[in-house]
């Protein structure tokens, strides 16, 4: 007779090498599911869940950067569980959590969610740091004024989070899509970087010991390795690219980050979920 099993542990599903506890981790992964305000396809709500998931196909090490997972602590807090019928209360909730993240000295890692969960870490981040940079990788300028009648909109976010920090403190690589008058706008605010990551480098070495946030929009990458997003927009940076911009960023002063748009469910083969775990993962590693 096998003997009676007493206590059972509670299964909590995180990303792959992230269980640190909260006290002694140095980062916090969580996720913001949410998608409400996304123009074309949404989906994005269901990055965060499919990324944990998935996230125990790749490996903990990376030979890019000589790092595993096993060596540092982060801790996933799981999801924050946002109301879809409320965008400014979503962002509020949102800002509280990177808020105590912050007061507790350590960096807060975010998954989207739509890029617009991006203005509600940006809310409290700047609180701390006035003097904050922006880096912001993505196939759109997202620059809007407002969409729909809408300022907080995923196509605005950049634009709200210029309203924040001001003129020339916001960085924009890879960008290839939005009207002319955003375009317009980000040369004369911005710095702006079109089509690819070029001026990285140089970048980097202006920031040297700023703080710096940064935002990583996975439609960066061309839909043809990377269809699983929301509005897929081609002639996109490939993996390589945005692999090798991860390794150049390690200089960099990040004091928090998050990877968005994400919509697991337009790509069945799993290959834009491996490839977001992948970054992640790479991300994470130079933190």
């Amino acid at each position: 007779m096998s003997k009676q099993i007493k206590t059972l542990n509670r299964n909590i599903e995180s990303f792959i090498s992230c269980g640190s506890e909260y006290k002694n981790a140095d980062i916090v992964l969580f996720g913001a599911p949410f998608d409400s305000t996304t123009s074309f396809r949404p989906g994005a709500r269901f990055a965060s869940k499919a990324i944990r998931s998935e996230s125990f196909g790749i490996e903990t090490y990376s030979p890019y950067l000589d790092r595993d997972l096993i060596d540092i602590k982060v801790f996933d807090g799981g999801d924050i569980e946002l109301p879809f019928g409320s965008t400014k209360k979503a962002l509020q909730m949102i800002e509280k959590y990177v808020d105590k993240v912050l007061d507790d000295a350590k960096i807060p890692f975010m998954i989207g969610g739509e890029h617009l969960v991006t203005f509600g870490a940006l809310n409290a981040v700047f609180k701390k740091y006035p003097d904050l940079h922006i880096v912001h990788f993505d196939a759109h300028t997202d620059l809007r004024d407002s969409y729909l009648g809408e300022k907080l909109s995923h196509s605005a976010v950049i634009r709200r989070a210029w309203e924040l920090v001001g003129d020339k403190k916001i960085h924009q690589f890879g960008i290839r899509s939005g009207e002319r008058y955003e375009f317009e706008f980000a040369r004369l605010h911005n710095i702006l970087h079109m089509f690819n990551t070029d001026g990285l480098k140089e970048m980097v070495h202006e920031l040297k010991g700023k703080p710096v946030y940064f935002t990583l929009d996975l439609d960066i990458l061309d839909p043809s390795i990377f269809p699983g997003t929301g509005t897929p927009e081609a002639g996109g940076i490939f993996y390589q690219e945005l692999q090798n911009a991860i390794m150049i960023m390690k200089d960099l002063n990040i004091i928090a980050c998050d990877v968005t748009e994400l919509s697991p469910v337009y790509d069945q083969s799993g290959v834009s979920t491996a490839v977001a775990c992948k970054a992640i993962r790479e991300i994470l590693l130079t933190l």
